[in-house]
């Protein structure tokens, strides 16, 4: 079981910021900008490069919750960012399909 399934089933607590029946969304506990809140699907897709034809639905509607999660968060409308990292060279560090959603401040171009 992943860190992330063990969060889902509330077996390790989070800050949880958006929540239904697909997503969950919790605060970062090692935030990378003032505001890095993870939003992950509940059903486990290990990372995008394993994601088939059949999780499109799911993928399609990760990202339409991200505007949501940025609006609780208090970050929609400064701008944020969205990240999906894949692999170990990509930073992937928990192998659980997961989209961050950073912001609080300007983010630069190249990351760094």
């Amino acid at each position: 079981m992943t860190l992330f399934e063990r969060i889902i089933a509330r077996q390790i607590p989070a800050d949880i910021v958006y929540e239904d029946d697909q997503v969950l969304a919790f605060r970062d506990i090692n935030p990378q900008a003032p505001v890095h809140v993870l939003l992950v699907p509940k059903r486990v897709v290990p990372r995008i490069a394993e994601a088939t034809a059949g999780d499109q639905s799911l993928l399609g509607h990760l990202l339409l919750a991200a505007p949501e999660v940025a609006r609780r968060a208090g970050i929609a409308e400064g701008g944020y960012r969205l990240v999906i990292n894949n692999g170990r060279d990509g930073g992937e560090t928990v192998p659980h399909l997961h989209c961050h959603i950073l912001g609080g401040r300007p983010l630069g171009w190249p990351p760094g």
